[in-house]
C-alpha cells in the first residue's frame, strides 16, 4: 500500500472516531456548552474548520482570539505567571517554544493524553522542539513549518522590465547580494520600494545560518548567524529598498493592497496572509526560490495551559485538528504546510497548484523546502532576543539610527544581551 493511501485511510477512520459530541462537564455558557478559547495570530485556517467542528460537536463552541504575534506570546507568559487567564488552547511559534517548554509544568503533558501515538507522524525535529529537555513532557502538537521561498508581484516586475516567469526570477538572485542588486534595478526604474521591511530580510537570512542567536549551551552568538543576517538587512535598508512597514501592522496590510512593495520572503504560511489581506491581487503574485537556498522561518504548536477549565475537550479538538483531513484542508485554504511528512506524498498536497499565485505548484515548492530543512536550535530567549534586534533594525530604517549601520549593530548587540539576561 502506498503511504499516501495509508494516510487517507487513517484520516477517514480517525475522523470518524474523533467527531463525537463533546461531553465535558465544564460549562462555558448559559446553554451548557463548553467554550474553547483559542489564542493565536495570523491565519491558522481555523475559521474554515470552526463551524464544521461545532456542527459535529454540538456541546462545544470555539472562540477564536487572534492578535499580534509578539503580544500573544507576551500575554501568555503574563497569564502563566499570574496563574490565571490563559486560554484553553494557546498557539506558540517556534521562536518562543523553547522558552515555554522550559515551563512544562504550566502546560498539560500531552503524553498523558495519549499524544505519543502521533510522534512517528512528525518530522523528528518538529516533535523534539516542543518536548521538555528531559523528554518526559510534550507541551505541544506541531501545526505547520515555514520552509522558505520568495513571493513576488509579477505585474510589478513586468512594469519594471524584469523577468516574470518564476524560473527566470529565481535566476536573478542566487545570492542575497544579487537580490539587493535586483532591488536597486527595480527601485531605479520605478521609484517604488522593493521589499516590505528590513526585518523581513533579517529573519529568512538568519534562518539559513547554521547557528542562530543561541547555541545549544544557551550562549548568545551574535557574531555568527545574527551578524550575517543583520548585515544583509542593513545593506538592503541602506540601498533604499525597504518600505519600512512593520509586519502584521495595518500599514503593512495596506501595502499588499496598494503594491507598496514587489517582493517579500515567503514561508508557506505567508500565502494565506496575502490571500486574505489583498484578495483583489489574485493572479498577480508568483513564487520563486529564495536567495541562498533553504532555511525555515516560523511554524507553530498548539498547547493546552494547565490553568484551563476544559482540558479534556481542548485535547479532543487538538487531536481532531492534526488529522490528515484537517491538515490538508488548512494547506489548501491558507498555505500552512503540515509538519507531518507523510502528507507530502498525498496528491492533495503534492499536486496542488494555487491560482492566486499564478498557478504556482506550491505543494511541490514547499514540500521540497521542508524535506531539506536542517533547523536551528533557537534557545530559551530566542523570541525576546529577535524582537530586540528587530527593534534596532526598525530604528536604523526610520528612527534615530537612520543611516548608521555600524552604530546600529553595536546597539543590536547591546539590546540582545539585555534580552538574553532578562
Amino acid at each position: 500500500m502506498k503511504r499516501s493511501q495509508f494516510v487517507r485511510m487513517a484520516a477517514a477512520g480517525l475522523a470518524g472516531l474523533l467527531l463525537v459530541t463533546g461531553c465535558s462537564g465544564n460549562s462555558g455558557g448559559d446553554d451548557g456548552a463548553v467554550t474553547l478559547k483559542i489564542n493565536f495570530w495570523g491565519d491558522f485556517g481555523l475559521d474554515e474548520l470552526k463551524g464544521r467542528y461545532e456542527a459535529a460537536n454540538p456541546g462545544v463552541k470555539i472562540s477564536l482570539n487572534t492578535g499580534e504575534y509578539n503580544a500573544q506570546h507576551e500575554d501568555l507568559q503574563k497569564k502563566l505567571i499570574a496563574g490565571s487567564g490563559a486560554p484553553d488552547i494557546a498557539a506558540i511559534d517556534e521562536g518562543f517554544i523553547i522558552q515555554f517548554r522550559g515551563q512544562a509544568d504550566q502546560f498539560v503533558n500531552l503524553l498523558d493524553k495519549g499524544a505519543g501515538q502521533y510522534q512517528q507522524r512528525y518530522l523528528p525535529w518538529k516533535w523534539q522542539q516542543s518536548l521538555s529537555a528531559d523528554g518526559a513532557s510534550q507541551i505541544g502538537l506541531g501545526t505547520d513549518i515555514g520552509g522558505l521561498a520568495m513571493c513576488y508581484r509579477s505585474d510589478l516586475f513586468a512594469e519594471a522590465g524584469l523577468p516574470t516567469e518564476r524560473d527566470r526570477v529565481s535566476a536573478l538572485w542566487p545570492t542575497w547580494d544579487a537580490f539587493i542588486a535586483t532591488g536597486q534595478t527595480y527601485t531605479g526604474r520605478t521609484g517604488r520600494k522593493f521589499i516590505d521591511a528590513g526585518t523581513n530580510i533579517f529573519n529568512p537570512v538568519l534562518g539559513q545560518q547554521p547557528v542562530g542567536f543561541y547555541d545549544q549551551s544557551e550562549t548568545l552568538r551574535m557574531e555568527g548567524g545574527p551578524k550575517v543576517a543583520f548585515d544583509v538587512a542593513a545593506k538592503a535598508i541602506g540601498a533604499g529598498l525597504s518600505a519600512d512597514l512593520a509586519a502584521f501592522s495595518a500599514e503593512w496590510n495596506a501595502g499588499f493592497v496598494k503594491g507598496d512593495f514587489a517582493v517579500l520572503a515567503c514561508p508557506a504560511w505567508m500565502q494565506g496572509h496575502i490571500q486574505n489581506t489583498a484578495p483583489d491581487t489574485s493572479g498577480k503574485w508568483d513564487i520563486a526560490a529564495i536567495p541562498g537556498g533553504g532555511g525555515n522561518w516560523g511554524g507553530s504548536f498548539l498547547t493546552i495551559p494547565k490553568q484551563g477549565k476544559n482540558i479534556d475537550e481542548a485535547y479532543r479538538f487538538l487531536e481532531w485538528l492534526i488529522q490528515p483531513e484537517q491538515q490538508i484542508e488548512i494547506f489548501k485554504k491558507v498555505g500552512n504546510l503540515p509538519s507531518q511528512p507523510a502528507l507530502y506524498d498525498d496528491p492533495a498536497i503534492r499536486d496542488f497548484t494555487n491560482p492566486f499565485f499564478g498557478n504556482a505548484p506550491v505543494g511541490q515548492i514547499f514540500s521540497g523546502t521542508a524535506e531539506n530543512l536542517t533547523p536551528q536550535y533557537l534557545g530559551r530567549r530566542n523570541g525576546p532576543t529577535r524582537v530586540a534586534v528587530e527593534n534596532v533594525l526598525n530604528r536604523l530604517a526610520s528612527g534615530d539610527l537612520k543611516g548608521k549601520a555600524a552604530d546600529a549593530w553595536t546597539e543590536a548587540v547591546k539590546e540582545a544581551q539585555k534580552a538574553a539576561q532578562a
